[in-house]
């Protein structure tokens, strides 16, 4: 495992991220650590998070299948059981929409870890969004908001953002005053509001 924790990090650490790094996955291994009874296989749920943007280029539309692809050829031989390498390219595909059926346990307990950050204080919450934005600085401006703005109401459209009862009680309401805040200020010339400290 030792050779390919060490390709995963490497990738989690490449240069042209600001959001999705070895930051983003540690605070998702604590969240699923924290909440590992909430999973059915909360071994598949953290190594869905290790592969979840395993591969990660602002470029493409379909780092979510590649980095399960990845996981499909690199968990065999780690002598991962085909079952359990089968739920964690299902869980890594997941990530794409965030929409786990209900009874979906593991599936609710990834994606409630990879959309924390939408419930965090509002400095942390607008730090994260310069992060994406510099992750997309190849696409202008216009453009970066209409589809940044799209994204943002996908996001409002789910019935719930987070599957985890105790997680839902504790962020669904942090992250919906986020996510609107951020489509008003796309809508104005100004951009982001300005944050105190």
């Amino acid at each position: 495992m030792s050779r390919v924790g060490d390709e995963l990090i490497a990738r989690w650490g490449e240069p042209h991220r600001h959001y999705h790094t070895p930051r983003h996955l540690d605070a998702m291994l604590r969240i699923i650590s924290d909440h590992a009874g909430a999973a059915t296989d909360p071994g598949a749920v953290r190594l869905a998070a290790w592969f979840h943007d395993a591969v990660y280029d602002p470029t493409r539309v379909d780092n979510e299948e590649a980095s399960a692809l990845l996981a499909e050829v690199t968990l065999p031989a780690l002598t991962v059981a085909p079952e359990r390498v089968a739920e964690v390219a299902r869980l890594v595909r997941l990530t794409a929409t965030h929409d786990p059926v209900p009874a979906d346990r593991n599936g609710g307990l990834i994606t409630d870890a990879d959309l924390a950050i939408l419930a965090a204080d509002p400095d942390a919450y607008w730090a994260y969004t310069r992060a994406i934005r510099r992750e997309y600085g190849h696409i202008p401006e216009v453009a970066f908001k209409q589809g940044r703005a799209g994204v943002l109401r996908n996001l409002l459209d789910l019935p719930v953002l987070f599957h985890t009862p105790a997680l839902r009680d504790r962020w669904e309401e942090a992250a919906r005053h986020n996510l609107a805040a951020e489509l008003s200020a796309l809508a104005c010339k100004e951009g982001h509001p300005t944050v105190s400290s």
